[in-house]
């Protein structure tokens, strides 16, 4: 990949062993010519393990993102969620759009305090900026990535077209990151009192006004904006999409999840975070969107920063940045092919793409019939939930999700606030037949569920009159 040895780990014992207990060595990123050439170098998730990424970065995201200081902003996420079940109850087909806007409405307003309609830009900007960051650190997708001479050939020779595609993902991200950040500047100069994430960050750092050292925390407040921004939409969009489609394709859990809800909340409001420990069969429901279908199944790459031996195989520290056949990336744990490899202390090299959080997900001795949508699978006998409870999809060690805690939140609260509002089935055609759904996704980085069908309808009028009843449309 990239010219570099890989290692794939697709084992949770491997990965947690590796990028958890052993994190100090295996928390390293890859260098990409792209990201740098794009200007995506800014983000954390591809910073090398330096004290800048340890102290400034991760350490001020934490500040504001840590699971105690994001409970300030459950109001805003079920306000936000209201505003999606108007969306449903309204035009259900378009629920790809307006999940869309809930995951952009509710990240703009907490990290900018952007409480406006969503003009198409403010959409797009993280929309497209994301897609080609993902399409740029793709094995093969550009040459230079593999052979980083290339990055000082001109932009008119033959095949180096990859410099225009830098330079306008380039102009995209300074306008993603300076647009809302002008925004909220301009909101402290007027005096208002509009808070959001970003003006915290901003004055915690006023006691450096005039300073050189303001300048730059002021640049790695922007950066840290604008990562929750990107980061946020597409994860949170998909991850919801996939949860549409599961219900679909299993009445049944709709209707469980329905008996749960109405028994513990009612029909006369919406549930909220207070009934979350009592609702274990939604969290259930919950914990195998993200196992059932993970949007990023192969994950970000470590790589390795020391020398290190892992049951009697040699893994290198990586090597010259600019050596082609340096073994400087780390995926995540063991294949069948380890065994077939002989010699310890071996340095085990494959050159392969791999689905490796899918196979640590979709591990049968852990999980029977892993490609099902069954929830029963984190339930005790009793309907409890089991220790089971790690979403492998926010990662492993200090590399882990950043934003995992808001993103459980919006996740988990838009999934039991629709499934209390409305019944998702399957679409049917003019002749009353049902319309197939194939859990079809795309390949990437983010992958994504290819376009489907289905049907979602107020469960009744008690329902209905409750949405209407929430906010004004």
């Amino acid at each position: 990949m990239f010219g570099n040895h890989v290692v794939i780990l697709n084992s949770v014992k491997a990965a947690t062993e590796l990028l958890e207990k052993r994190a100090i060595i295996y928390s390293d990123r890859l260098k990409i010519p792209m990201i740098s050439l794009m200007g995506w170098d800014f983000t954390f998730a591809v910073m090398p393990y330096t004290d800048k990424w340890r102290e400034h970065i991760r350490r001020l995201f934490h500040q504001c993102f840590r699971k105690n200081a994001i409970a300030a902003y459950n109001h805003l996420q079920i306000r936000k969620i209201e505003d999606l079940l108007h969306g449903l109850l309204s035009t259900p087909q378009q629920f790809g759009a307006h999940i869309e806007i809930l995951a952009t409405a509710i990240t703009m307003e907490m990290v900018y305090g952007y409480d406006k309609p969503l003009p198409d830009r403010l959409v797009y900007l993280p929309q497209e900026a994301v897609r080609r960051f993902s399409e740029s650190v793709l094995p093969g997708a550009f040459a230079v990535n593999t052979f980083p001479f290339l990055r000082h050939v001109p932009a008119w020779f033959p095949g180096a077209g990859f410099h225009t595609f830098a330079r306008d993902t380039r102009r995209l991200l300074n306008e993603m990151k300076d647009e809302p950040f002008q925004y909220v500047k301009q909101n402290m100069q007027s005096a208002s009192d509009r808070q959001s994430v970003l003006r915290d960050l901003l004055e915690r750092n006023d006691r450096h006004r005039g300073s050189k050292e303001q300048e730059q925390i002021e640049q790695i407040i922007k950066d840290i904006a604008a990562v929750a921004y990107s980061a946020a939409v597409e994860t949170t969009t998909t991850t919801l999409i996939v949860f549409i489609m599961a219900m679909a394709l299993n009445p049944e859990v709709v209707q469980k999840a329905q008996n749960e809800l109405d028994t513990v909340v009612g029909q006369g409001g919406l549930p909220g975070f207070e009934h979350r420990i009592v609702l274990p069969y939604c969290e259930a429901v919950f914990r195998e969107v993200f196992r059932w279908r993970p949007i990023a199944p192969l994950a970000m790459a470590h790589a390795t920063s020391e020398d290190d031996v892992y049951e009697g195989y040699y893994i290198p520290k990586g090597w010259s940045q600019s050596t082609l056949s340096s073994f400087r990336i780390l995926i995540l744990a063991q294949e069948p092919w380890f065994s077939q490899i002989s010699g310890a202390h071996k340095c085990i090299l494959r050159r392969r793409g791999t689905e490796t959080l899918r196979a640590m997900v979709h591990d049968e001795t852990k999980y029977p019939n892993p490609d099902e949508f069954n929830p029963e699978r984190f339930l005790n006998v009793d309907g409890q939930l089991n220790v089971d409870d790690q979403v492998l999809g926010f990662g492993f060690g200090r590399r882990a999700c950043a934003g995992r805690h808001i993103a459980d939140e919006i996740v988990w609260a838009t999934i039991v606030c629709v499934l209390s509002t409305f019944n998702i089935a399957k679409a049917k055609d003019e002749g009353g037949n049902e319309i197939e759904i194939e859990p079809i996704f795309t390949d990437g980085l983010v992958s994504h569920p290819k376009p489907f069908k289905c049907t979602i309808t107020p469960r009744n009028d008690a329902t209905r009159q409750l949405i209407a009843s929430t906010t004004d449309m």
